[in-house]
This record gives structure tokens, sequence and C-alpha cells, in this order.
């Protein structure tokens, strides 16, 4: 398995804290190759993609979820949707010309928007205020109101000649002994904070742990694949348009064709006349 694109779970045996480390590169890049963003923009994704995935690892069922932010700013709305087998996809939609590269000047006052839909059992969503300023701080705030669970976040990204790459990680404290935990928490971060970008970027996940963390006794759980997984098809394309209604298809039919985009992956089918007819007849 590729060590670039991963997410691995691990446990301290000794202390009342639980983390995760996640690398993405080769799906980043699937996730990006169609789409023309400007850096600031691909950086934010990038983070995004690697928080979303540290969220999903968090869920105890199966099931999907979505991290969207909206706001005012050049970025009306980014949203990456994951799965708990680590699949994952992202866009974005800008609302104008960029004129800064901090977080908040991308976004600007808005939301974050964190939705669960197990695949049995009730749809969850949390929605926080934008009050911080990075990605980092706002998903700590949602941990801290949602779970009430003292969580701390690392999101580091690589855009370069060679390659888009973004890694991050997550400490969290277990929900046993509170006191001991805290203390548990804050010794771990301690150890945690001398982690260089540089080093959670490029050292093996397992290296960097060591490294942080060798005067620990830690468990590592088998390392789980992440994969960009558009989810688009023609057979979907086709099931949408019947959905229009037929005399919303037979419009296009006098057009000539219809073309439907897929905003994920800029993916185009192309439906013309004679197919377009045939769908009608559905009706």
């Amino acid at each position: 398995m590729s060590q670039s694109d991963q997410l691995l779970r691990f446990l301290f045996r000794e202390r009342d804290v639980r983390g995760e480390v996640v690398k993405v590169a080769e799906s980043l890049a699937h996730m990006l190759q169609n789409h023309d963003y400007p850096l600031p923009i691909k950086q934010l994704l990038a983070e995004l993609v690697a928080a979303t995935s540290l969220l999903t690892a968090t869920l105890k069922f199966e099931g999907d979820i979505a991290v969207q932010l909206q706001g005012d700013g050049p970025i009306r709305f980014a949203a990456v949707n994951g799965n708990h087998r680590q699949e994952l996809r992202g866009v974005v939609r800008m609302q104008k010309e960029i004129s800064g590269d901090s977080f908040r000047e991308l976004i600007g006052e808005g939301y974050l928007l964190v939705t669960i839909t197990p695949t049995q059992g009730e749809r969850y969503q949390g929605i926080i205020p934008l009050t911080g300023d990075s990605l980092t701080t706002t998903l700590e705030a949602y941990f801290a109101q949602s779970e009430q669970l003292p969580t701390r976040l690392y999101l580091h990204t690589d855009f370069s000649a060679e390659q888009s790459q973004a890694a991050g990680m997550l400490l969290q404290v277990l929900p046993v002994d509170p006191e001991k935990a805290r203390e548990d928490f804050q010794h771990v971060v301690a150890l945690a904070d001398t982690l260089t970008a540089h080093e959670l970027l490029t050292l093996p996940a397992e290296e960097s742990l060591f490294r942080l963390f060798h005067q620990e006794v830690v468990e590592l759980f088998e390392a789980q694949p992440i994969r960009f997984v558009c989810g688009c098809s023609r057979e979907k394309c086709a099931t949408a348009i019947v959905s229009l209604g037929k005399n919303a298809i037979a419009e296009h039919i006098a057009e000539g064709k219809l073309e439907i985009s897929c905003e994920y992956c800029n993916t185009t089918y192309v439906f013309d006349a004679e197919q377009l007819t045939e769908l009608s007849s559905n009706f």
C-alpha cells in the first residue's frame, strides 16, 4: 500500500489518548487534476481533504460524512465528502477573485458544517460559526462543541513542481477518567508540538510517531488506504435527466443535445437527441 495515501490510527496504551495520522498525495492529485484552482484554494482544499479523512476515522459506524465551509469571502463553498472506506471527493466554488491567501481572507464570515449520515441510524449535522483564523482552530472548536472532547489537529500541505500533498495528525482524549485524560493529553500534545511540517509531510507515519513518542507505549492499528472516488457515471446522469420530466427533456431534444458536467471530476456526459428521446420513453 502506498505510504502517500493512507490513514493510520494509534492508541497510547498507558494514557487516555488516541490519535490518527493521514497522508494524501495521489488521491489529492486526482481530485485537483481537472480543476484550475489558484494555489491558496488548492492548499485549503488539501487541508480539508486531510481533515475530513481524520474526522471520518473518528466515526464508529459505517456511513458518510460531509465537511463544508460556507462563507461570504471569495470562496462561497468548499466541501469534502467521505465515508468509512476513506473514499473522498471534494470541490470548491468561488464567487469572486481572491485578494489574500489566509483562511479568513478566503472564507470571510461563515460557518463550518459537518453532516454525518450513518448507513443505519439518524442523520446528524453540527454547525458552528467561523471564529478561528485557520481550519485547524475551527475544527478544534467543532470537537469542543459537538463531542466535548479536547482535540488537537495538525494540518500541513506542500505544493511543489514534484507533487501535491497534504498530511495531518489528530490527537483526542478518551472519555475515561477526565482528570487523568486532561494531564495525558497535555503531555502528548507537548510532544506532538515538536513535529515540523516537513517531518509530517515527508516521514512515514510510523517513523513520525516513533520520533515523537518513542518513550510511550503506542499501539498501531492496520493502515487504511485513501482513494479519490468521484461517484459519477453515465447511468446516474441518465437517472437525473429522467427526473427532469418529459417536458424538460423535450426542450433539450429540440436543442439537439444535453450536456451534464460533474463538479467533482469535471467529466462531461453528452446525450444527443436520439438518446434523450429514448430516455423520454420511460414516461
